[in-house]
């Protein structure tokens, strides 16, 4: 059932059926404050969760663990993972570097990281994202960090062709008071935050959800603190051998997402595609071979 890949939080999401009430109130907590939530003794997650000893043991064993020891040592695994820095993750890649070409090794991880992406996003919870961007009564909002702002770009670049009333918020945080000032309620904004998450962005999501805007978070398998106030995100796995995280799969789910926002908006997009050639054809923008 479970990939020896999978974080505790994917584990808990994959086995949320075959919990009991007071387990499924225990995953709950210790995904309020994940992962250092399951951090404490396991009177103290108990107690944290208001349930038994008994059935912070049980729900460990359905979710794969010999016992509570190993549940935690997986949790510290993630921690660490979760803050570790360029140079640390590549020592931790050298160390155990199989033979074979990078250019096998990283495909294959990167292939490795669709599947899994993929096989983990909720179809519904896909659909209801993309007739939220689709919603041509709400604006929308981009905005990404330090490395994510490129992938903010990208998707901003082609949602402003597919509707209306798309803003990219810029990563300077100073400037962004402005941007907020117009947000209104059910506006929606779509922000990227992968590991090493930035406070920032935490910043700035905190002050659209307070003036009403509905969040659609892209973030990893850790899940950046922002999933909290996300009314919908999308975990993607990351990891690659390299000192560097892969943004692959995350640019596969934005590119499915571009598709599927331009075709329930096609007719839209259709006439905003034409004036944009229009205007690309008077200002010669590209090159035509005729």
């Amino acid at each position: 059932m479970f990939e020896a890949t999978d974080t505790i939080a994917e584990r808990l999401q994959k086995s949320y059926e075959r919990l009991t009430r007071a387990e499924r109130q225990l995953a709950a907590s210790i995904l309020e404050n994940y992962p250092v939530s399951g951090l404490g003794t396991i009177t103290i997650v108990a107690r944290n969760a208001d349930v038994s000893t008994p059935t912070v043991a049980r729900m460990v064993q359905k979710l794969g663990f010999n016992g509570f020891p190993d549940f935690q040592e997986a949790l510290r695994q993630e921690l660490r993972d979760k803050v570790s820095d360029p140079i640390a993750k590549h020592a931790t890649w050298a160390e155990a570097a199989p033979d074979e070409h990078i250019l096998n090794r990283f495909t294959d991880a990167v292939i490795g990281n669709i599947r899994q992406s993929l096989g983990q996003i909720d179809i519904a919870t896909f659909d209801q994202s993309c007739a939220l961007l689709a919603d041509l009564d709400h604006a929308v909002y981009v905005a990404g960090g330090r490395i994510t702002r490129s992938l903010a770009e990208y998707f901003f670049l082609h949602m402003q062709v597919a509707r209306p009333d798309v803003t990219h918020i810029q990563s300077i945080s100073n400037a962004w008071p402005h941007y907020l000032l117009d947000i209104r309620k059910d506006d929606v904004l779509v922000v990227f935050d992968v590991r090493r998450y930035e406070n920032s962005t935490l910043k700035l999501a905190e002050m659209a959800a307070e003036r009403g805007a509905r969040i659609i978070l892209f973030t990893d398998q850790w899940g950046s603190p922002i999933s909290k106030l996300a009314d919908k995100y999308f975990s993607c796995r990351i990891v690659v051998p390299s000192a560097w995280d892969s943004n692959v799969a995350v640019m596969l789910l934005l590119e499915t997402v571009i598709a599927e926002v331009q075709e329930r908006n096609w007719p839209v997009t259709k006439e905003r595609m034409q004036g944009l050639e229009e205007m690309f054809d008077r200002t010669r923008f590209f090159r035509k071979f005729t």
